[in-house]
């Protein structure tokens, strides 16, 4: 993705400046509706990539579209007006939410299931959780039918596969030998 180390750049200083402000729980609801808008939004990002439109719409639209945020937020995007970036705004986002969560040691759990999780898989997969990390946990849920059923989660470089497909490729592993 271009832009990486200047968008983790940004969010560093975003983070810190609303950490000064005391802030920076509001500033991260408000990166999480700035990367879920533009990553649902084809239009919007579209928008926001043109090189024809000028840095000064840029600003406009986006503080009218994102008109209730926090004024670190719209600091944000003053920057990204001052140095013509505005299309590293979600690779921001996205960094800003990684680091608000390492600071307040919350770890991100990926779990891929071949349905949405009801309460039953969701207190499977919180039992696994609870084995792999001692930290505040948030899921993040990816529906893949190929799994067949079961779930895969994923803790940082950890891996737990209890997805029917992986069972099955080890039966048949098995039958084989």
């Amino acid at each position: 993705m271009a832009g990486t180390r200047a968008a983790i750049r940004y969010a560093k200083a975003i983070l810190d400046i609303s950490n000064s402000k005391g802030v920076a729980d509001v500033v991260n609801n408000d990166m999480k509706l700035i990367a879920s808008t533009i990553n649902a939004n084809e239009e919007l990002n579209t928008f926001i990539q043109s090189p024809t439109t000028s840095v000064e719409v840029k600003e406009k639209a986006l503080l009218e579209v994102f008109s209730g945020v926090n004024a670190v937020t719209q600091g944000l995007f003053h920057l990204l007006f001052e140095n013509k970036r505005f299309e590293i705004l979600e690779a921001i986002a996205l960094e800003y939410n990684k680091l608000s969560d390492e600071m307040n040691g919350i770890e991100v759990a990926k779990v891929t299931t071949a349905i949405a999780m009801d309460a039953a898989l969701e207190a499977k997969v919180l039992a696994k959780i609870a084995t792999l990390s001692d930290k505040k946990i948030t899921i993040e849920n990816t529906i893949d039918a190929s799994i067949i059923g079961g779930f895969i989660l994923r803790i940082g470089d950890k891996q737990y596969n209890a997805s029917v497909a992986n069972r099955l490729q080890v039966l048949k592993r098995e039958f084989s030998n």
